[in-house]
């Protein structure tokens, strides 16, 4: 009996040692391993990115950065670094969240990034991404002729409010009305205005589309609404579903919000005024749905044909 019991002991103990010497937490030791760890683990979960970082490699590397509270766009003189063991857990966690539960990097990181700008974030909202904050980098040069010169701007679906706040830097004499259907949206918006200490010039307005606006005149009218179709809401990746879902969906055809907005718009822009919204892929769909408007359709260096843009008289007509 005595026997037996020791060879129990001896067997556990191996197995434990086993345990400590094999495995992620064992074998990665430097930041250079679980970068190419993160990278295979994300190819082989079948990871999907959408939200801001073009591959698994990116986002490897945006994630393991930020675990580790190093500056995110200096990843080469720490590729060499051997972890530490607690930090280690810290990023397998990390990365197994990414790969297991599909979580996008925004919402297991808390922030989001356009640009140079940073903006909190959580499930309450979008992951801030927009063609727009290209466009805003130049006050949306050449159709505004002077940024200064705008005095009253709206960002209709705000969201976490990253683009108002886009808005305000661009615009730098401007108010910015920033709206949404969603409390929770809204007071994440509140954070993110208050960390840039822009409650002075964005006042947030709880609203479906325009209705609770109040009655003003706007020299620029920007929306980033949810356009996306029924078919494709249907077949969203998993990475998406812990997104809100009125954020993204509007419709069969993705365009009920955008009907709405382009119906009220006209008593809220001034007669000088424009107005933009941004419709991903759908440009088919938008020029099928109105083809009364001639837009324009805008181009950033990443894309064509995702914004369009119409003055007052366009839309009145």
């Amino acid at each position: 009996m005595n026997q037996d019991h020791d060879q129990d002991i001896h067997d556990h103990a191996d197995e434990h040692e086993h345990e400590d010497h094999h495995g992620p937490l064992a074998e990665l030791v430097t930041l250079r391993d679980w970068l190419r760890y993160a990278v295979t683990r994300f190819n082989r979960a079948g990871c999907y990115y959408g939200h801001g970082l073009q591959d698994a490699y990116d986002e490897a590397v945006y994630l393991l950065l930020h675990t580790l509270s190093l500056p995110l766009d200096r990843l080469e003189p720490f590729l060499d670094a051997c972890i530490p063991g607690d930090e280690r857990v810290e990023l397998l966690d990390v990365i197994e969240k990414r790969a297991t539960e599909r979580l996008p990097a925004a919402y297991i990181t808390g922030e989001a990034w356009l640009g140079d700008f940073r903006f909190s974030v959580d499930k309450r909202v979008i992951i801030p991404r927009s063609y727009f904050a290209e466009l805003l980098e130049d006050g949306l040069a050449p159709w505004i002729n002077d940024p200064e010169e705008v005095e009253l701007a709206m960002d209709m679906c705000t969201g976490s409010g990253c683009l108002a706040i886009l808005m305000a830097h661009a615009f730098p004499n401007a108010h910015i009305v920033a709206v949404d259907i969603s409390q929770d949206a809204l007071d994440v918006a509140a954070a993110n205005v208050a960390a840039y200490g822009l409650e002075d010039r964005i006042t947030l307005v709880k609203s479906d589309g325009f209705s609770q606006v109040p009655q003003q005149r706007f020299d620029f009218i920007l929306s980033n609404p949810p356009y996306v179709t029924q078919e494709s809401m249907d077949n969203l990746p998993s990475e998406y579903l812990h997104e809100p879902g009125i954020a993204l969906g509007s419709g069969e055809d993705g365009l009920d919000l955008v009907r709405q907005l382009l119906k009220d718009a006209p008593n809220y822009l001034n007669d000088d005024g424009l107005i933009a919204i941004e419709v991903g892929h759908n440009r088919d769909l938008v020029e099928t749905a109105f083809p009364h408007l001639a837009p324009t359709w805008l181009s950033t260096e990443q894309a064509e044909d995702k914004i369009f843009l119409l003055d007052a008289f366009q839309l009145q007509s």
